[in-house]
């Protein structure tokens, strides 16, 4: 499973049908265990986020960030219940009490602290560590809690009355994870000195002392019935270990970074870890073979594109890549690399052989879709490309670029034909008209300019937004031009006439047979008569303005929350495609809802 950023904590719900995942990127993913998928990315935390756990019953979950606060969410609707704020420094821990009703946060701010997960009140703050509490557990009766710190200790407190029942020393380095065996007898603790270590709650003393591992012990688990013990480390490796030999009865190699989390999951088959190498990793713990690693991409999707026969779709990352998507299957087909920085738009050309990319390295690259090629690397741009788009016969490309030009290229040759001139700010969208007489952009500036393709003068300069232009395009016959604006309006231009009119519906028919839809307010899309599928009564779909919902002629659906913070969009007929910060891609089609 593909994360986009570094994983931090990783934990199986208890039915092991669900992981969630705390990263780096401040947000929480709730992870389909069968299928790989994402079922929902919990967004709120303002910095990383070092730790997270399920409710016993599955429905919540709780996150701790370095932005102070402890957040509980609701599963099914993605939405934050409780924001627990208190800690004055980064919190490093969390976990449910197994009823739900508490939640224990350890903190860098040296205390850990018993809130009441309904009220969100502090219950009680537990003092004495010397140094950053980093991991905290309840035990399985709620009696106990057990903290570890990198003041080298391990505590043992009592609920009830808040005080230490046990300080457990031994450890040479900091103490970076603690659990409680099921029956509340035994902790376990991993430390930056490499080891694992069995401590017996009720004497204090080391029962086991598991050395094998060559870097920090970042994460120890145990299983359910309290045979096994699995850690992870800076040394890249998971090991399950025998806890009545303390021999390492599987290690695990695959993670290319340090394994930050562990867990097992309830029947004790599966073990999932979450490392710096920005992977979810869920083991068999039998064969030690990995059973689950998605791909996609690792950051922002910036931009989305179908094919022209939509089989294909198209997107460009922060993750410096370009992939290629079979519609079907869900699965890439090609991934481009070349680009040395975020690409932030990508295009087919029509007859779907070749895709165009601009990226922030100040590159627009023309790819070869069968061979995943680079069949012209055009340079000129002085700043990051923002827009690209093919002339309907493939010969030429357009671009806009932060540097405020709009340039003009021959495909075959790689050459500029013009350099257009004349925004006073950075270029947003670009567009040719269909028969590549002419080229149309947006700009920050909050102007629209149609310039003639071949000379590269400007035939026309539009005003009447207020903000950024961000999406421009001509209709099918080039009498008209439709923009839309960060103002959240679109506007249409009638290039004859000069006149221009704010386009209030949410669809609406152009005289030659051009359909724009409204898809967010300020954006749009437009659809070519001679170019979309043959129309039928649920041919075609948008979204609506809030992008809660994919509306057709006969039937609407409602996006689950989990989809709805898409970076961007396209759409094919009945089918939109919408990319996500996370790295996903996702396709839906009206057509095959029930």
């Amino acid at each position: 499973m593909q994360n986009g950023s570094m994983v931090i904590s990783v934990a199986f719900s208890q039915d092991g049908g669900r992981i969630v995942s705390g990263s780096a990127d401040q947000t929480v993913r709730i992870w389909n265990v069968t299928t790989g998928k994402v079922e929902a990315e919990l967004n709120g935390h303002t910095e990383s986020v070092g730790s997270v756990a399920f409710s016993q019953d599955g429905s919540q979950v709780v996150s701790g960030s370095s932005d102070q606060s402890v957040r509980i969410w609701n599963v099914t609707t993605g939405e934050m219940v409780a924001e627990l704020k208190g800690h004055t420094e980064s919190v490093t821990s969390v976990a449910f009490l197994q009823d739900g009703s508490r939640v224990i946060s350890g903190s860098s701010d040296k205390t850990v602290r018993i809130w009441n997960a309904t009220t969100g009140e502090v219950e009680a703050e537990l003092k004495g560590h010397t140094r950053w509490v980093t991991p905290v557990a309840f035990s399985q009766d709620g009696r106990r809690i057990v903290s570890g710190s990198f003041d080298k200790t391990v505590r043992i407190w009592n609920v009830a009355t808040g005080e230490v029942e046990a300080e457990l020393k031994g450890h040479a380095g900091r103490v970076r994870s603690v659990a409680f065996s099921q029956d509340g007898s035994r902790v376990i603790s991993g430390s930056f000195d490499e080891t694992v270590r069995i401590w017996n709650v009720t004497t204090g003393a080391v029962e086991a002392e598991l050395k094998g591992h060559t870097h920090s012990v970042y994460s120890v688990a145990y299983s359910q019935d309290g045979s096994q013990v699995v850690s992870g480390s800076g040394d890249r490796t998971v090991r399950i270990w025998n806890v009545m030999t303390g021999e390492v009865e599987a290690e695990l190699r695959g993670h290319t970074d340090s394994v930050r989390s562990v867990a097992f999951s309830r029947d004790g088959r599966q073990v999932v870890s979450g490392s710096e190498d920005q992977t979810v990793r869920i083991w068999n713990v039998t064969t030690g073979e990995v059973e689950a690693e998605p791909k996609g991409h690792t950051d922002w999707v910036m931009s989305v594109a179908f094919s022209q026969d939509g089989s294909r779709v198209v997107s460009g990352s922060d993750d410096r890549t370009v992939r290629i998507w079979n519609v079907v299957t869900g699965e890439v087909e090609v991934e481009l690399k070349g680009h040395t920085n975020w690409v932030n738009s990508v295009a087919f050309s029509l007859e779907g052989s070749r895709i165009v990319s601009g990226s922030y390295d100040k590159t627009v690259r023309i790819w070869n879709v069968t061979s995943g090629k680079v069949e012209a690397k055009l340079k000129g741009h002085t700043d990051w490309v923002t827009s690209v788009a093919f002339s309907q016969d493939g010969s030429r490309v357009v671009s806009g670029s932060d540097d405020q030009t709009v340039r003009i290229w021959n495909v075959t040759t790689g050459k500029v034909e013009a350099e257009l001139k004349g925004h006073t700010y950075v270029v947003r969208s670009v567009a040719f008209s269909q028969d590549g007489s002419r080229v149309v952009s947006g700009s920050g500036d909050s102007r629209v300019r149609v310039w003639n393709a071949t000379t590269g003068e400007v035939e026309a300069e539009l005003k009447g937004h207020t903000d950024s232009v961000t999406s421009v395009a001509f209709s099918q016959d080039g009498s008209q031009v439709v923009f839309g604006s960060d103002d959240e309006t679109v506007r249409i231009w009638n290039v004859t006439t000069g006149h221009s009119q704010l386009m209030f519906a949410s669809h609406i028919t152009l005289p030659d047979g051009s359909r724009v839809n409204k898809t967010s307010p300020g954006d749009f899309r437009i659809f070519y008569p001679l170019q979309q599928p043959t129309p039928s009564l649920n041919s075609y779909a948008q979204l609506s303005d809030n992008g809660h919902w994919i509306m057709a002629n006969l039937r609407d659906c409602c996006l689950p929350s989990e989809y709805r913070n898409f970076s961007c969009s396209s759409i094919w007929g009945s089918r939109i495609c919408l990319g996500y910060p996370s790295g996903r891609v996702v396709i839906f089609d009206i057509n095959a809802a029930p």
